[in-house]
């Protein structure tokens, strides 16, 4: 039985990130407590900075050029309800879906559709056979902090398990987290934005193009 999955309807808005001449690297946060959201990490140096004044706009006495980079791409692409996101790098693969697409209100329980959504995910991650995937739970900014923490891992853990189920992969580990309200994507004083918060993401490496 194939498990329906969503089409995304928008085109793609690709978004160039990062390009540093002088091959400043990225932060990843892979293990331990991120202190910032995964994916938006700051360069981990600055770069080079070049005379503006030289004509023949030389880099500074001592510095030399880094070997080339290839640039990291952004692609994303987000279906006609906003409902589901879906965020491609050179790197990674997440999806982002809504929490009312999965659970009732401040629920933690899976109804049919969300679990053919999830399963359309696992699809994905076979395609691209990783050995981590991540799945990370988040809540807008209503009610005390200490119960989105955690609502938002219970969110997490549901998801997580569908795609331990899906998948039935012993190579697979799973790094599951609730963050909470803590790094939001959308404006909290809007209901819009708060439904933009309230999300489970999923995110695994890339390993085709």
């Amino acid at each position: 039985m194939t498990t329906p999955r969503l089409p995304l309807t928008l085109g793609a808005a690709t978004l160039l990130l990062a390009a540093n001449l002088y091959g400043a690297t990225t932060a990843r946060a892979d293990g331990g407590d991120p202190s910032v959201p995964p994916g938006t990490e700051p360069s981990a140096s600055a770069p080079v900075k070049i005379d503006p004044t030289d004509p023949d706009l030389k880099l500074p006495e001592g510095a030399t050029l880094a070997e080339p980079k290839v640039l990291d791409i952004k692609s994303v692409v987000e279906d006609q309800s906003g409902d589901e996101r879906r965020e491609d790098t050179n790197a990674d693969v997440t999806f982002a879906l809504q929490a009312e697409v999965l659970f009732s209100k401040d629920s933690a329980k899976l109804g049919a559709a969300a679990k053919a959504r999830i399963g359309a995910i696992a699809d994905e991650i076979r395609k691209q056979n990783p050995t981590q995937v991540r799945v990370f739970g988040f809540t807008d900014n209503l009610g005390t902090s200490a119960h989105g923490d955690v609502l938002s891992r219970q969110r997490a853990n549901a998801v997580q398990a569908v795609l331990d189920q899906d998948l039935n992969d012993p190579n697979i580990t799973f790094d599951v987290r609730g963050y909470g309200e803590q790094y939001p994507i959308a404006d909290n004083s809007t209901e819009e934005g708060r439904k933009k918060n309230r999300r489970v993401e999923v995110t695994f490496p890339r390993t085709e193009s």
